[in-house]
């Protein structure tokens, strides 16, 4: 495993070498930090680790991917699943399309594919960019950050922050902006859709579509909240990752 991508919190720093382990990957503009809580929730049970993205953080001084389909590539590259130890992936947002685009890299190099997905805040793909993903200028991207509200939005009231936040903003907004779906074989193993009863720019029917990008099984989950539902579910949420891994913490 690739440290520089792949994080670990607190106590939970040192890898066992047991139990199933969940790979989360951040939304537009975040880092592994927003996995933490669900961490707190799942751990030592499940090994959780987050994907850290260049050009924020630790990472700041990188230059960010502005590309979906290359940050898949990258991730895949740091990955390296090892044979015999299960694993899944967490994403929400942006992180849902790494998530499965990732996946759908590992698969093309016959590695060992994840036991499930958890993609969460993100309709299903399309052949061409979301409209609500287009941004021209960095008030665009602004804007949609108030709209989606949760914790990010705090930022927004400190410029010093804002200085080092727009660049991966920036970079994010553009390679989902930029990402339509390339036809292909669907997966073959199981999804969790998990979605936001109030989301305002991810309705559930649209949630829902992810049945159609997996041979296996899909379950739908909705919670009360928006697009950042999670930050006040996290227990709930660690139910349904525990439940559909089959672990108990």
């Amino acid at each position: 495993m690739d440290i520089e991508w792949l994080r670990r919190f607190g106590a939970a720093q040192e890898d066992t070498g047991q139990g199933v382990r969940l790979v989360c990957f951040p939304h537009a503009g975040g880092a592994v930090s927003a996995y933490v809580p669900l961490s707190r929730v799942l751990s030592p049970v499940v090994d959780v680790v987050a994907v850290q993205y260049p050009g924020r953080q630790d990472r700041y001084r990188e230059t960010p991917v502005e590309s979906v389909t290359r940050l898949a590539e990258l991730v895949a590259d740091a990955l390296e699943p090892e044979e015999g130890r299960p694993y899944a992936f967490f994403g929400h947002s942006m992180g849902a399309l790494v998530a499965y685009e990732t996946a759908r890299r590992l698969a093309a190099r016959s590695a060992p594919g994840p036991l499930r997905l958890f993609l969460s805040g993100r309709g299903a793909p399309g052949l061409r960019p979301e409209a609500a993903d287009r941004m021209t200028c960095d008030a665009d991207v602004i804007a949609a950050i108030r709209r989606l509200g949760g914790t990010g939005v705090r930022v927004l009231d400190d410029p010093d922050v804002m200085e080092m936040a727009m660049p991966a903003l920036r970079a994010d907004y553009r390679a989902i902006g930029s990402y339509g779906w390339e036809p292909g074989p669907p997966l073959d193993c199981p999804f969790t859709v998990l979605v936001g009863d109030a989301d305002p720019v991810v309705p559930v029917a649209r949630a829902a579509e992810w049945s159609g990008f997996t041979s296996a099984d899909t379950d739908v989950r909705v919670f009360p909240g928006g697009h950042f539902y999670l930050d006040g579910c996290t227990e709930e949420i660690g139910d349904v990752v525990t439940a559909a891994l089959g672990v108990r913490v």
